[in-house]
């Protein structure tokens, strides 16, 4: 569907730099997101007595909670406006985040620490819930089909800077500090940065923004809901998601402890090599998004966003087992850090089409679609470890390369709405 924010009186400026504060916005959230497996592969697993499969259940704990609470989130969006929405989430989030470290203060037994973990981090999940549909929403209000999948991939791009920089400033905070005053701090700039953004937005008239009422005329809203979830591409795209969201979370979770503890890296130098890959996959997600567009007006919208998906999974699947299979810390690194890069070209495909069907109920069709991207995450964190017990680390990520590339190869079922195709 095409949104006419050609009348909007926002100035393309301030279209973008509300672009740059969603990126932000990602960017905390991931950030605070992650850093309880920089933690956990530093301090619950080798200090505090947690087993690793013990800590994927935590990892899949916020997943699972995350997913269940997907839909509720696209709901609320499309009910009390997008940027609200958002500014929720932030505070919420960070209370959690501050909760996690006062856990540590409070706790003495591993037993104790694990059951409050698996609370505090189910809540984290529930609150997370909006902020990407919410930032899809936004993007879908403000930006052209000329540059949405563009915005979409800046914003996504965010979220994994913020996952690369908890690996080395999230364990810096843990020397310097203590790790329960490393997540207090961590919380308490994610709830600073919900008020900025509230101030910098509220005088902002959204394109479509949604009033603020929690029960509109949900008759009409129910039919079209219904009507979205017999589209089959509705569920193909989720289904391409959920192998996305599979191969990726393995490598959210678990690369950092990957390097440490399997590869034999030291503490420092895996962080660092963690933190080069994630941001790989950044520019791959902003990279992506700008090529998404191009092709798109090249090639239409089905086949452009159609090779986008399966050249991107394919390349992350096939450097991956490369990854598995060389020898030396700097060629696993290169090899991960490509295929990351190639995966993330990926995501901004997924939002923009999600937005695009959901039309007016785009906050419902873009959490939908990422509830069941979620099954897929959900599941990696806590079966990787156990597949590793059982056909070692090598053979767990062979399993995850399988599954990308049959997600990228969903895409030639996928039929969407042409746009008019225009020279670039």
């Amino acid at each position: 569907m095409s949104h006419d924010v050609a009348s909007s009186p926002l100035s393309p400026a301030t279209r973008w730099r509300i672009i740059a504060l969603l990126m932000a916005f990602a960017a905390f959230g991931h950030f605070n997101r992650v850093s309880i497996s920089v933690a956990g592969s530093e301090v619950f697993i080798p200090k505090l007595g947690l087993s690793e499969t013990r800590m994927g259940w935590v990892y899949t704990a916020f997943l699972i909670v995350y997913t269940i609470g997907m839909v509720p989130g696209g709901w609320l969006i499309d009910r009390i406006g997008a940027s609200r929405a958002l500014t929720l989430y932030g505070v919420t989030m960070g209370t959690f985040i501050m909760l996690t470290g006062v856990l540590g203060w409070i706790t003495s037994t591993a037993e104790s620490l694990w059951l409050g973990l698996l609370v505090i981090r189910s809540c984290a999940g529930l609150c997370s819930a909006p902020l990407h549909p919410g930032a899809a929403h936004v993007v879908s209000d403000l930006m052209s089909d000329r540059s949405r999948a563009t915005a979409n991939g800046m914003v996504t791009a965010g979220a994994l800077i913020g996952i690369a920089l908890s690996f080395p400033i999230f364990g810096w905070l843990m020397d310097r500090l203590s790790w329960p005053l490393a997540f207090v701090i961590s919380g308490s700039l994610m709830i600073a940065f919900s008020f900025f953004w509230k101030r910098n937005t509220q005088s902002v008239s959204f394109h479509a923004e949604a009033p603020l009422t929690l029960f509109p005329e949900t008759a009409n809203e129910n039919a079209e809901w219904a009507s979205l979830l017999l589209r089959a591409d509705v569920w193909l795209i989720s289904l391409s998601y959920a192998a996305y969201g599979y191969f990726q979370y393995l490598f959210f979770y678990w690369m950092d402890y990957y390097f440490k503890e399997v590869l034999k890296v030291p503490a420092v130098e895996a962080r660092w090599a963690s933190f080069w890959i994630m941001l790989a996959m950044g520019a791959g997600m902003a990279i992506g998004g700008m090529c998404t567009d191009l092709a798109c007006r090249r090639l239409g919208t089905t086949r452009g966003r159609r090779a986008i998906v399966v050249v991107g999974m394919g390349m992350g699947a096939v450097f991956a087992l490369l990854g598995v299979n060389v020898t030396g810390q700097i060629n696993v690194a290169m090899c991960l850090a490509v295929s990351m890069a190639s995966l993330g070209m990926c995501e901004g495909v997924f939002w923009t089409s999600a937005t695009d069907i959901g039309g007016k109920s785009r906050g419902f069709c873009g959490a939908f679609m990422n509830a069941l991207g979620n099954v897929g995450g959900l599941v990696s964190p806590v079966l990787t470890p156990v597949m590793a017990k059982t056909m070692g680390w090598p053979g767990a990520i062979t399993v995850a390369c399988i599954i990308a590339a049959l997600g990228g190869a969903v895409w030639f079922a996928i039929r969407l709405p042409e746009r008019e195709r225009s020279s670039v």
